[in-house]
């Protein structure tokens, strides 16, 4: 059996012999980090929800053996509007299909536990439809869709702590300081604060009309202290629910095409 190096186990750097030593090594999980190209105010770089969700992926994978797969860059971004340039986002149908498509491969493999690490708010929903697709399409199969920012009580309090609809806040900028401070531009944090507006509507609006720079939160309170224990508790938090999720079975043993009593 090939011995595969330590760190991370990144699936597109694997040959098809060393992705059947995993499957028959026991390994039936596998990561798909999902993020998104898009604004994130005049100081982070487009690229903070595929890089937030890769590396915490990354480093779970180096803690459990899990295989992660390649990032998906492109997300359901549509609410970020057109107001500032660089936003690429996809319908929440294209994020659908894509996913639906990915996942099922993956199971063909013999990968029958999929874990869809989101690393952007606004791909929830779409990632949700896709779990539907496939858990009714591969009959034993188990899906989870795991929003970076609830992996644990404690990463959400963070997380909210200057915004309910944080965006581009104090939480993302700290992260990013802490694990590619390539992504922060550092000369533009002071003044980039917005307040959160959205605390009393009824309706959710596009961030055009919620926030007057792409940001809501206070970047300003950013420090790479809070950014290395904030990576910290998602990576320890994550990789003990992945452990478990590695020997978790249903309930019951029912399949899904079968009647019931």
């Amino acid at each position: 059996m090939t011995t595969l190096a330590q760190g991370p186990v990144l699936w597109e750097r694997l040959t098809w012999e060393e992705i059947g030593e995993l499957r028959r090594g026991g390994m039936d999980m596998a990561i798909l980090p999902v993020g998104s190209t898009e604004q994130h105010g005049p100081h982070l770089t487009l690229d903070v929800d595929t890089v937030s969700a890769t590396r915490v992926a990354h480093a779970v994978s180096e803690a459990t053996g899990v295989p992660v797969l390649p990032a998906l860059a492109y997300g359901c971004s549509l609410g970020h509007s057109r107001r500032w340039p660089g936003t690429v986002a996809v319908s929440p149908h294209t994020l659908i299909d894509l996913v639906a498509e990915i996942g099922g491969w993956v199971i063909g493999a013999g990968f029958e536990r999929l874990l869809i690490l989101n690393g952007h708010v606004t791909n929830f929903a779409p990632l949700r439809c896709a779990l539907e697709l496939l858990r009714s399409r591969h009959d034993g199969a188990m899906v989870a869709v795991c929003n970076l920012h609830e992996v644990s009580a404690r990463i959400t309090e963070v997380y909210t702590a200057d915004a309910v609809d944080w965006h581009a806040n104090a939480a993302e900028t700290s992260l990013m300081l802490a694990v590619a401070p390539h992504a922060v531009r550092a000369d533009r944090i002071a003044g980039a604060d917005d307040p959160d507006r959205t605390g009393d509507l009824f309706f959710s609006h596009p961030v055009n009309r919620t926030s007057e720079n792409g940001v809501t939160g206070a970047p300003s309170r950013a420090r790479r202290e809070t950014g290395t224990r904030l990576f910290s508790w998602l990576v320890e938090d994550l990789s003990a629910r992945v452990r478990g999720a590695l020997r978790e079975s249903p309930p019951l043993p029912h399949p899904y095409g079968a009647p019931g009593p």
